[in-house]
Formats: structure tokens, C-alpha cells, sequence
């Protein structure tokens, strides 16, 4: 079976749903009969709240979202009216924090959530994502803006989710840092560019996680993403705990392709020496189009993002309220 066709349990989805309801995954679950019409509310982390991000980012009015771009400034706008939507502060005089490591003019966007215990609020723990992608490629059937739907709306869309709920219910012991990056494709400098921004000034990082590709499943695997330098860390091992299944597994392609060190995850690895690993759901044989103009939305799987998405909600929570640093380097 292609597809993981979700529906939810309990309520009924309609019109007027709150804002701050989400789909948890508790209210989840496989059916291979079923429709997406159930999962198409407003609530956060939902089919439609997922494709709405998706549209925008991934849309050929972006053309491709090239750092240094007009376009990319629209999608950083965007990434911005969500944070303050749903409560996210600026960390830094403003949301757009400007790279110091290249000329042309580029933001990460970063949005601040304070924790609400006294001494654990000094923690912090950063969701993140690249929101650009190369502009364009090679000419296909007319087509030349490489859309990067996959590359990295969907890791953008998944982090926006997150922010979403969690600025809705603002109950988390640790402080949430959610960056947007710019400028992976051209080296990771966003990343880097923040990784040591932030060391400078002695930020108490407890971990980062990043997201990339997570668009469409994995195939015959018995996770349901993994992460890059699963040996790093006991992360998968406390994920699975916190969602109490196997949510997260080895992909050994993942560290023959050194992915570990190619996303914007290894920047804080480097500088702050704590668990930073990437979620991601491509393994090399279930996309084609990585840096193609055919990277388009319609080659989503709106369905397993709700999935993922909803899964790693509740490890998120408990990761940010444990009261000790549970997740360590191995």
C-alpha cells in the first residue's frame, strides 16, 4: 500500500474546530479504506494545515526559494506572520536574524517560546528546518523552477506545526527555540551562521532537532523515520519511549551517505558538543526528484506528514518537560 490513509477518533471535524485543537496521535490511526476528507480541518497539524504551508512554499511563485532572493523574503514573511499568529516571540531584536557569513543579504527567521519553570526555562531545546532550496534546474518539459516541495518545504511545514501547538498551549518547562534556516543549500551556513552565534553567547543548549525530507514514507520499514547519527545519541531510543513505539529507527544508507554531517543539524553538534539529529523519511530509493523542478507538492504525501507530524508531537513534550536531561550523547 502506497499511501497511510489516516483518520481521527473521537471528534468530529468540522468548520468550526477551535484553533487550538490538534490532531494528537492518540486520535490517529491506519485504515486503509480511509478517506482524507476526515483529516482535512483546520487543526493544527492537519491535512490542510500542512498543505497550506506546502502551497506557499512550494508554490512556482517562489521560484525555488534561492537564498538572496526576492522570493525567499515572501517565504520568510510568511514563516514570520506564523510566529506571531500563534505567540512565538522574536529571540533577536526581530524575527529575521541576518547571516553574518555571506554578502548577499539572507535571514534565518527564529521564533522564541520562554519556558515556564523557573530553573529549567534556562534550557533550550531548538526544532529546526531549511526553508531554502536552489531556485532552479534543469529544464524539463518547459518546466525550470526546481520547487522544493519535498527539499525542504515539508521539513519547514513540519517545524511551523510544531510552533503552531506549541504557541497555542505554552506548556513546556524548557525554552523552544523554532528556526528556519536559510542558506543550507549554499553550505549550511544558516545554521552555522546561528550555531555560533548562539555559543558566543553561552545559550544552555540541551539538544537540537532538525527536519529534513519528510514528504514522503519509507518502504518496507518497520519505523517510521529515522534519524542521521543514530549512534551519536540515545535520541531514537527516547523518542520511541516518549511515543512508546518504534517511531524512530536506523537507516544504515543514512550514515554510509555521511547524512549526519550534511544537514543544518551538524552545526550545533560542532560548536556545542550535545545531541543535534535530523528526522527525515527519504532513504534514497523512495524520492527522485532531490534538486529536480519535478520536487513539486503534488509528489507529497500530505498523509504521512499528518502521521509523523502527530507522532513526535507528545516526544517533543516530554523531552521538554523531563526534569532532567534524559537525552544524551553516547
Amino acid at each position: 500500500m502506497k499511501k497511510i490513509w489516516l483518520i481521527a477518533l473521537a471528534l468530529v471535524l468540522s468548520c468550526c474546530r477551535s484553533s487550538t485543537d490538534v490532531l494528537r496521535p492518540e486520535k490517529v490511526f491506519e485504515d486503509a479504506k480511509g478517506s482524507n476528507e476526515k483529516i482535512k480541518s483546520g487543526a493544527i497539524g492537519s491535512y490542510e494545515s500542512i498543505k497550506n504551508s506546502l502551497n506557499f512554499l512550494a508554490s512556482d511563485a517562489l521560484k525555488g526559494r534561492k537564498t538572496g532572493s526576492p522570493e525567499i523574503e515572501e517565504a520568510a514573511n510568511f514563516i514570520e506572520g506564523i510566529f506571531k499568529e500563534y505567540n512565538l516571540k522574536p529571540y533577536f531584536e526581530s524575527y529575521k536574524d541576518t547571516l553574518s557569513n555571506l554578502k548577499i543579504p539572507a535571514y534565518n527567521v527564529v521564533g522564541y517560546l520562554e519556558g515556564n519553570d523557573s530553573d529549567l526555562k534556562k534550557e533550550f531545546i531548538i526544532i529546526g528546518a531549511h526553508y531554502d532550496h536552489i531556485g532552479f534546474a534543469e529544464k524539463i518539459n518547459n518546466d525550470t523552477i526546481a520547487n522544493g516541495a519535498n527539499d525542504n518545504a515539508s521539513g519547514t511545514s513540519a517545524v511551523l506545526e510544531l510552533a503552531k501547538y506549541f504557541g497555542q498551549n505554552k506548556k513546556t518547562k524548557r525554552s523552544l527555540l523554532f528556526v528556519l534556516f536559510a542558506a543550507e543549500e549554499m553550505g549550511l551556513l544558516g545554521s552555522k551562521h546561528l550555531a555560533k552565534k548562539l555559543k558566543e553567547r553561552e545559550l544552555d543548549l540541551y539538544a537540537m532537532v532538525n527536519f529534513e525530507m519528510i514528504g514522503v514514507p519509507l518502504k518496507g520499514k518497520d519505523y517510521l523515520a529515522y534519524v542521521t547519527g543514530y549512534e551519536k545519541s540515545n535520541m531514537a531510543a527516547k523518542f520511541n519511549e516518549y511515543t512508546d513505539k518504534n517511531t524512530i529507527g536506523f537507516l544504515p544508507s543514512a550514515k554510509e551517505n555521511l547524512l549526519f554531517q550534511r544537514s543544518d543539524n551538524y552545526p550545533f553538534y560542532k560548536e556545542f558538543k550535545v545531541p543535534s539529529q535530523t528526522i527525515c523519511t527519504f532513504d534514497f530509493t523512495n524520492f527522485d526528484y532531490y534538486h529536480h523542478v519535478d520536487d513539486e507538492i503534488g509528489e507529497m504525501d500530505l498523509s504521512h506528514m499528518v502521521y509523523v507530524i502527530n507522532e513526535i508531537i507528545p516526544a517533543f513534550e516530554k523531552m521538554a518537560n523531563a526534569p532532567t536531561k534524559e537525552i544524551k550523547l553516547d
